[in-house]
């Protein structure tokens, strides 16, 4: 049987590498190949400002997400299932 307590910090570490890794494909190939480079952004596209007057705070994110990425995505998560 395999532990219940995996690490979390390998988990987050194999998305990112593969969200990463599969945004970094589909841009290359993404002449080739132009499925993989259709992208979504996802978040705040103008960002929020905060004045308050001693301090000024600025909110924004915005994640462009493409074909490649959310494969990439999918992959990572099956090879930690996997570990």
């Amino acid at each position: 049987m395999r532990p219940k307590n995996r690490n979390l910090a390998l988990f987050f570490a194999l998305i990112i590498i593969g969200v990463v890794l599969g945004g970094v494909i589909g841009n290359l190939l993404g002449d080739k190949v132009p499925l993989l480079a259709y992208s979504y952004p996802i978040g705040i596209k103008t960002p929020i400002h905060l004045d308050l007057s001693v301090i000024e705070l600025t909110f924004g994110l915005v994640i462009d997400i493409n074909i490649a990425s959310a494969i990439g995505f999918l992959l990572a998560f099956f090879m930690y299932k996997r570990l």
